[in-house]
């Protein structure tokens, strides 16, 4: 009875003892900061950056590393979308000022050279309109002819428009940059978080390898049972193959950030990530006000509507005159000799002004100012529809950030519980005080709380980057 005593005495103090180590150490590693590391080989890692090298080798061998700033602030130089809208805007500049070159003088020349076979008895020199008597064998008549427009409804629409397709130009390519700094940010938190649930598995197989080593040699001593050990290896394999699946994952979400940054498929760069910069940003104020005129589609429907109501006036203007000045001046040389034909000549010129009036065109200016008036109206239910969008953008945004953000803080506290547990559970087992079920509850618990904290954690930050979208706070 003594010796029976004794040996759960011994069997609860070692527990006891294994217990204090075990969380002693568990609260040693809950004051480090945790680090991303790939599933490749990786280079050295600090406590607050997480350095995730790149699969593909370029020939110079010369990775350089790029955090979520640097990856934007490339992008904004080398993603071909936006450099097409900035040569949009290059392009509407050089259209208006085709359109406005009527505005400035309009100079031509022009010349006519005739040589008579049969000429007559008698040649009228049409630009003199005085008679010269014999008939001339050779003509050379060059003039230049000057107009200038003084007042045309083509020309007014296009000076006072003008200003609206430069600026349509430009708010596309604003559109763009908003797009880029919303997609290239959860890509990269998108990267990130399948490499870290990728240390999530390697921890996790770390952990399971150890208990199936433990249930081995527990089945091998004849403490438990061979079932211990199938379970503890059926396990293992689960997580191994989670592991494989989220490590082949990284290929094509790299892949896809570089396509969004415009960056070479063939060359190589490291993505940097501060955690705690990270844990600081997914705060944001949610008592901000939404405000419509910050949103560039809002703005974009506004440049329309201008435009728009630019066309109604030239249509309603299109009855005014047409009106211009001209001047030409004309030199004619006469001779019956080819070679002398410069010798003599006779100049005239002239200036005048001249105008058209439109009087009747088949209804086809009012049936345009009509058209006009009726697409002025579609712009204006399009802007009503924008802002129930918005505003529903909005709403949906602020929910998500907010109940994904309480989730956040919730999890966190699941975690440091689960890895609690599993630490007591794993320490109990080894002492044969509850079966190898609890161990795999356990474990499966932790592995799941770390993957939902992982989960929750940058879904923030990507509703974080949603809501600021849907409120038109994102900075270019």
């Amino acid at each position: 009875m003594a010796s029976i005593f004794f040996s759960r005495f011994i069997r609860v103090f070692l527990l006891t003892i294994g217990l204090f180590f075990e969380l002693t150490a568990f609260a040693q590693n809950q004051k480090k900061t945790t680090s991303i590391t790939p599933p490749l080989v990786a280079p050295d890692t600090s406590k607050n950056s997480l350095l995730i090298p790149v699969t593909i080798k370029d020939s110079s061998n010369n990775a350089q590393y790029l955090n979520l700033q640097q990856c934007i602030d490339y992008a904004m130089l080398h993603q071909p979308a936006l450099n097409r809208s900035l040569i949009d805007i290059n392009i509407a500049r050089t259209t208006n000022a085709i359109n406005l070159a009527t505005a400035l003088p309009q100079v031509s020349s022009s010349g006519r050279l005739v040589h008579y076979y049969q000429p007559g008895n008698s040649s009228v020199n049409t630009t003199s309109n005085s008679l010269k008597g014999v008939g001339i064998a050779n003509t050379f008549i060059p003039g230049v002819a000057v107009t200038q427009s003084i007042f045309t409804p083509s020309l007014l629409y296009a000076f006072k428009s003008a200003p609206y397709y430069v600026k349509q130009a430009q708010q596309a390519s604003d559109s763009t940059k908003i797009f880029l700094i919303s997609s290239v940010s959860k890509s990269f938190y998108n990267l990130l978080l399948t490499l870290e649930q990728i240390n999530v598995f390697k921890e996790d197989t770390a952990r399971l390898g150890k208990s199936v080593r433990d249930a081995y040699y527990q089945y091998k001593g004849g403490i438990v049972d061979e079932t211990d050990y199938e379970q503890a290896t059926i396990t293992l394999n689960n997580s191994i193959g989670q592991l494989k699946q989220a490590t082949e994952n990284v290929v094509p979400q790299y892949a896809t950030l570089k396509q969004l940054m415009g960056f070479p498929p063939e060359n190589q760069f490291n993505v940097v990530f501060d955690t705690l910069e990270m844990m600081r940003s997914i705060h944001i104020d949610t008592n901000q006000q939404l405000q419509y005129e910050r949103r560039i589609e809002y703005q974009q429907i506004k440049n329309s509507k201008g435009l728009q109501s630019q066309l109604v006036n030239y249509y309603r203007y299109s009855f005014l005159p047409t009106i211009s000045a001209f001047y030409n001046y004309n030199r004619e040389f006469d001779n019956n000799n080819l070679s002398n034909l410069l010798g003599n000549s006779f100049a005239s010129s002239y200036i005048g002004l001249q105008f058209s009036i439109p009087i009747f065109t088949g209804f086809s200016r009012l049936n345009s100012l009509h058209r006009a008036k009726l697409q002025q109206k579609i712009l204006d239910w399009d802007e009503t529809d924008l802002k129930s969008r918005i505003y529903t953008e909005y709403t949906t945004a602020l929910a998500n950030y907010k109940s994904n953000y309480f989730n956040l803080q919730l999890l966190q506290k699941n975690v440091t519980m689960a890895r609690r547990v599993y630490f007591v559970v794993t320490l109990q087992y080894r002492q044969g005080i509850v079966p190898y079920l609890n161990v795999i509850t356990a474990e499966s618990n932790l592995r799941t709380s770390e993957i939902s904290y992982l989960n929750a954690l940058f879904q923030v930050l990507s509703n974080k980057i949603d809501l600021e979208k849907a409120m038109g706070n994102i900075s270019y």
